[in-house]
């Protein structure tokens, strides 16, 4: 038997959805942005239900991507809910313009909160599923930790809850005028 003097690649790496999601601390913007579309990249694969998402104006997330976007379409089917919680979403018009057009389209299952008097500091910056969540917990070193554990996806939860009482609507899906 000869070797095969041009041997096969090797297998592509897992893609998201079948990897598991970080646990643990992550640190840096890219990391973060990586977790990111990892984590829509895992709701759409696993079927996640709900998703939450809170960050004071969600400058820095990749919303607009297309490889986020066709997460969030490949995502999109009856019996989901995706909230959002921002003191404002005029970055996210600004800079997220995939996500925008994504919204318009599935707004009968996107609520957009608006955090009123509350101050952006005050707003955490994170990402909970029933299964697994993420924090950053330092917005300028894009640092925070991740992970599965159930004491850390109810702590969020209850902290994210708390803020959803106090919102308010926000960032409609259209808006109506002359």
């Amino acid at each position: 038997m000869m070797n095969d003097p041009h041997p096969s690649p090797a297998p592509a790496s897992p893609t998201p959805s079948s990897s598991v999601l970080l646990q643990g601390r992550f640190e840096g913007r890219s990391t973060f942005a990586d977790l990111v579309r990892q984590a829509f990249a895992a709701a759409a694969a696993q079927g996640w239900r709900e998703i939450i998402l809170c960050d004071a104006t969600f400058e820095d997330w990749p919303l607009g991507e297309r490889s986020v976007a066709q997460s969030l379409n490949d995502w999109s089917t009856s019996g989901r809910t995706l909230t959002m919680l921002a003191q404002n979403y005029d970055e996210v018009t600004r800079r997220h313009a995939r996500f925008v057009t994504w919204r318009r389209t599935w707004s009968h299952i996107v609520e957009c909160r608006g955090s009123g008097a509350v101050a952006a500091s005050d707003l955490p910056s994170a990402f909970w599923s029933p299964g697994w969540v993420f924090e950053r917990l330092d917005l300028v070193r894009s640092t925070g930790v991740a992970g599965s554990e159930a004491a850390r996806r109810v702590a969020l939860r209850e902290r994210l809850t708390e803020k959803l009482l106090r919102s308010s609507p926000a960032f409609p899906a259209t808006t109506l005028g002359i």
